[in-house]
């Protein structure tokens, strides 16, 4: 749609309505920004008796768009998560209920979506069916993978991290900061999003290290990473300075779909635009040290 707007502006033909059409939705609304289309609700308008079928499509999508490099403008996205969490609110609102959406994105939009998701869960007590393509993470994993450090000096820095993590909360006496993370990551817990990224996409990598690391420092080092897991380096000061923020990528549970598929761009979308026996997907079961939650982390 922001294509048809930017290249096609005057003309009628419009190439993006195919896409979504082919699948029984319709356009229920753009989501804009300053007239910059950043996501869009769609409502699925076949027969009925399909969205009751246990595997049927879900009757409104509110999906976001990844970063556009060609877009003069596309810089001010970076504004769009108030709108982002509006439109779907008053989405909400308007369907009664959470059962018929779900968010769904791509790059820059997954972190919208997953932005929306957590807000909508931890505020708001909705738990919304998200689905996640290649989400960057907020961490300096894909920083430290360029030095392609091995799988042992990895864990081993994750596990260094942890530990130090650990001390420095009890350091700085940030108690009340730890509890505000376990709250949090309580309310959280019952939300799983779907996560689809691939290991040699390393944008989203991070994503795979975070989780796969975390649970392999529970094993090793169980007390620790059931408290160090909530915590962050820039929230733990924040804190100390009397401000509280939180990591967005610190996640309780998820469902982590890893792409192996050695063709084409590890980071487009078209790498998920396949029929499900052309995937080659890996995953491993990882249950979170928290004694307060009971959902698995699985793929």
């Amino acid at each position: 749609m922001e294509n048809d707007c930017i290249k096609r502006r005057g003309h009628n033909h419009a190439l993006a309505p195919p896409w979504w059409e082919r699948f029984g939705f319709r356009l229920h609304k753009a989501i804009k920004y300053n007239s910059i289309i950043f996501g869009a609700v769609y409502e699925y308008e076949g027969p009925a008796s399909v969205l009751h079928h246990p595997c049927g499509p879900p009757r409104y999508v509110a999906a976001f768009r990844g970063t556009m490099l060609r877009a003069p403008r596309s810089k001010l996205l970076r504004a769009t998560s108030t709108n982002a969490r509006c439109a779907t609110t008053r989405l909400l609102y308007t369907t009664n209920g959470t059962s018929n959406v779900c968010l769904a994105g791509h790059s820059l939009g997954a972190s919208q979506a997953l932005d929306v998701g957590r807000f909508m869960m931890a505020e708001k007590g909705l738990n919304l069916p998200t689905f996640l393509f290649n989400p960057p993470p907020v961490s300096l994993a894909p920083a430290i993978n360029l030095l392609r450090p091995t799988e042992k000096a990895k864990m081993d820095l994750c596990a260094m991290s942890y530990l130090l993590k650990a001390g420095l909360c009890k350091v700085l006496n940030l108690k009340p900061h730890k509890e505000r993370m376990k709250k949090l990551f309580e309310r959280l817990s019952p939300w799983a999003p779907e996560l689809y990224v691939h290991e040699k996409d390393p944008i989203c990598k991070g994503y795979i290290d975070y989780f796969e690391q975390r649970q392999q420092v529970q094993e090793r080092f169980h007390r620790v990473a059931k408290s160090a897991m909530m915590l962050s380096y820039r929230d733990m000061i924040c804190s100390s300075f009397g401000k509280e923020k939180e990591r967005p990528h610190l996640l309780p549970s998820a469902r982590l779909w890893k792409n192996t598929s050695m063709d084409g761009d590890a980071h487009a979308l078209r790498e998920w635009w396949k029929a499900d026996g052309d995937f080659e997907l890996e995953g491993q079961e990882i249950q979170l040290p928290m004694s307060t939650v009971h959902k698995d982390f699985c793929c």
